[in-house]
């Protein structure tokens, strides 16, 4: 079975920087497109960036362009996601997932359990 386990969250003042990491087994992770969500309180979940399968396409939603960079290391199974000058709406859970296709866009149907990140002003 799928198993997707994020890290790398925490508490960061504004304007600081996160690198969040998702652990990935149970499925060839080379071959399947990646993605990165969140869920602030009271708000549903947003998309964030995605990644294809070999990492050569990425897409990112526009409240995070030009300050996150996702990556993925298929040699470890793990992905990434870089966030810089974070600010206070970036607060809150952060989920990856596992792409049902190779290529973008692609809908998911393995998640991981969240790492938080707060954001103070």
């Amino acid at each position: 079975q799928v198993q997707l386990v994020e890290s790398g969250g925490g508490l960061v003042q504004a304007g600081g920087s996160l690198r969040l990491s998702c652990a990935a087994s149970g499925r060839t992770f080379s071959s399947y497109a990646m993605g990165w969500f969140r869920q602030a309180p009271g708000k549903e979940r947003e998309f964030v960036a995605a990644i294809n399968w070999s990492g050569s396409n990425t897409r990112y939603a526009d409240p995070v362009k030009g300050r996150v960079t996702i990556s993925k290391d298929n040699a470890k199974n793990t992905l990434y996601l870089q966030m810089n000058n974070l600010k206070p709406e970036d607060t809150a859970v952060y989920y990856c997932a596992q792409g049902r296709l190779q290529y973008l866009p692609s809908p998911y149907d393995h998640w991981g359990q969240g790492t938080q990140v707060t954001v103070s002003s």
